[in-house]
């Protein structure tokens, strides 16, 4: 089942929370709306659920618009961050309820609903629990309950709220895995929303990264990670470097170095540089590449990399953070040479137009 969100706008009294969104999600795909508090990600996920009214634009279910059905109408499974579990059923009941509630017509026979709960329970590894209460299960089983409660209906769409947030660590990364596995089996379509990077990128095959009510990049976990469309997405999207210097002419100055940038944009003035740790040249020899020392303040093994604090030497004030491959793992105190030529400039949002996709800094000490 394909969605259409088509020109959504949503205000609350004077405050404007959506800015005219529209976003196609494909039938079978699973997207993650992705971003910090106060987004719009809740109120975009409730308004296709039909928990919520658009103030303007259209929501399609496969090019029927559905924007004046009830949420009961729209064949929707909602899966709440906290469960929403009835305490005072067993988990079987829990997860029969939808399908004792339909309308009689709609309503299977008791062994219909039976043999579907059981089918569900087997799914999500439950059925020695059937005849728990929601009181005896962990915060862990409570959402696998959750789940198989939304998916007994058989929805043409499953929407998750922060499904996982409640969670620990550890249940979080399995019930992940075990969420993308499912997905896999009945290939559904789902809208999930999270402000958990790794969740977004580990779990989706879209990710829809929403900042102030309004989508700042729509794209594969991958593409949004390494070819951020704004400057909000590249600092959202995980640890980045951040320094600032200035342009002038054709060169980049940055602390006491500057570098040729082989042109010279039109903008002149301040600017910050980013690069993600991975995107450090690292060296523990001088070169064109990597001309400008460091010293190590900090090091962490990862396993194939480590990951470095680093105070420049001379050329800057504030220390880097770095990533360096293989199992030679530098000692603290230790010198090495960074360069930056896989950085990007902005002035403000706005990105400091290259001959290139990527900034080269031809560097020069």
């Amino acid at each position: 089942m394909s969605i259409e969100i088509a020109r959504i706008k949503k205000s609350f009294g004077r405050t404007q929370v959506l800015n005219d969104i529209s976003l196609d999600i494909p039938s079978g795909q699973m997207v993650a709306l992705l971003g910090p508090s106060g987004s719009g990600k809740t109120t975009l996920l409730r308004i296709i659920a039909g928990l919520e009214h658009q103030s303007s634009g259209h929501i399609r279910f496969h090019g029927t618009d559905v924007s004046r059905l009830h949420a009961r109408e729209r064949k929707v499974g909602f899966v709440f961050q906290h469960y929403a579990l009835f305490r005072h059923m067993t988990v079987f009941d829990n997860i029969a309820f939808g399908l004792t509630v339909l309308p009689r017509r709609d309503r299977p026979t008791a062994a219909a609903i039976k043999t579907k709960v059981m089918q569900l329970l087997e799914m999500v590894q439950l059925a020695h629990l059937a005849d728990r209460f929601p009181a005896q299960l962990s915060g862990g089983q409570k959402q696998r309950v959750a789940l198989a409660r939304a998916l007994a209906v058989e929805p043409q769409i499953l929407l998750l709220d922060e499904p996982f947030g409640a969670l620990d660590a550890q249940v979080r990364k399995e019930l992940r895995r075990w969420l993308r596995q499912l997905h896999e089996e009945l290939k559904f379509t789902s809208v999930f929303v999270t402000h958990d990077q790794e969740e977004a990128t580990e779990v989706a095959d879209r990710v829809v990264v929403m900042s102030q009510g309004n989508i700042e990049q729509a794209d594969a976990p991958d593409r949004v990670w390494r070819e951020p469309a704004t400057r909000f997405v590249l600092e959202f999207m995980g640890e980045v470097n951040r320094l600032t210097g200035t342009v002038r002419g054709g060169q980049f100055h940055v602390g006491a170095h500057r570098w040729p940038l082989g042109y010279t944009p039109a903008y002149q003035g301040p600017v910050d540089l980013f690069l993600r740790p991975w995107e450090v040249d690292i060296s523990r020899r001088t070169s064109l590449d990597s001309p400008l020392p460091v010293q190590v303040i900090e090091a962490s093994p990862k396993g194939h990399y480590t990951q470095l604090v680093v105070q420049p030497l001379g050329w800057y004030h504030d220390p880097l953070t770095v990533a360096m491959a293989g199992e030679d793992v530098p000692v603290r105190g230790e010198r090495l040479f960074v360069g930056l030529q896989k950085a990007r400039l902005y002035n403000g949002d706005q990105r400091i137009e290259t001959r290139e996709e990527e900034l080269a800094l031809a560097q020069s000490a």
